[in-house]
């Protein structure tokens, strides 16, 4: 897995779709995940874009420093990993946190965001919100991995996943495979992304971003419920917003043939 260093950082990313010309795809994906929960998506978007998925600071193969995150922060790790990489401009989808990134990214950098795919996003955190993550660091520290997991499930799937056999049995898996993961997160990396999560806030911010987006969840999520999108889709000048029905902040797994293609869309058209 290559990675890139600049400012005592070193970040772990993967590259498909490499045989693929044009402004390459970065995506971002949320708290606790590394950038290889892209799967079920990359395998459709490397066909028609290079895609390139890191992992955030604090997960993954990526350093894991102490102390608070903040989402500005970490946008400014993947503006110094596009410059590492000689990447101008790119297309950026962001999951959860990710979309936090990604909205900070085109704030602070405006010139390297080509459109804007908005996952699950907040433009700041109500106090359902904040306990949510204040809760996820008490679950991180107490649960096995396993039951961790388990947490995070009830999280973001809705009950139609739960109740669908073969994706309750890929929920199983999730959880087997929590409990042998042999780099798992360490309690201080959930801690700095959590505390990026619960202190982003660019509702004054939004208006500033032209850069096309789409913003993009589900109608039942009650992580980051649709209150959020609806206000981040209001705030911005140059967006549109999809949300799914009977689909919560999984929502792109629920949905996913057309999730996938509906992306593919939106970038292709921008």
């Amino acid at each position: 897995m290559p990675s890139h260093t600049t400012n005592d950082f070193t970040m772990h990313y993967e590259v498909h779709g490499e045989q693929n010309g044009g402004i390459p795809v970065i995506l971002i994906m949320g708290i606790t995940a590394p950038g290889a929960v892209w799967e079920a998506h990359v395998e459709v978007w490397s066909e028609h874009f290079k895609c390139i998925t890191p992992d955030n600071r604090g997960v993954g193969e990526s350093d894991k420093p102490p102390g608070d995150y903040t989402s500005a922060m970490m946008a400014d790790d993947y503006a110094d990993l596009m410059d590492g990489l000689g990447i101008e401009q790119a297309h950026v989808v962001g999951c959860s946190m990710g979309s936090i990134i990604g909205q900070q990214l085109a704030i602070r950098h405006p010139e390297k965001v080509k459109s804007l795919v908005l996952m699950c996003s907040w433009a700041r955190c109500d106090e359902f919100a904040k306990s949510t993550f204040e809760h996820m660091k008490q679950c991180k520290a107490h649960l096995t991995p396993a039951a961790f997991m388990e947490w995070i499930q009830l999280l973001i799937f809705h009950k139609r996943s739960w109740d669908d056999p073969e994706v309750y049995a890929s929920m199983l898996e999730g959880r087997q495979g929590a409990s042998e993961d042999p780099n798992p997160q360490p309690l201080h990396g959930v801690h700095g992304q959590a505390a990026a999560c619960i202190n982003h806030n660019t509702l004054d911010q939004l208006k500033d971003i032209t850069t096309p987006a789409l913003v993009i969840g589900g109608e039942a999520d009650v992580f980051t419920p649709s209150w959020m999108a609806e206000e981040i889709n209001t705030e911005l000048p140059n967006s549109t917003m999809h949300l799914y029905p009977e689909s919560g902040h999984a929502f792109h797994w629920e949905n996913l043939e057309d999730f996938n293609q509906r992306v593919i869309n939106f970038i292709n058209a921008n």
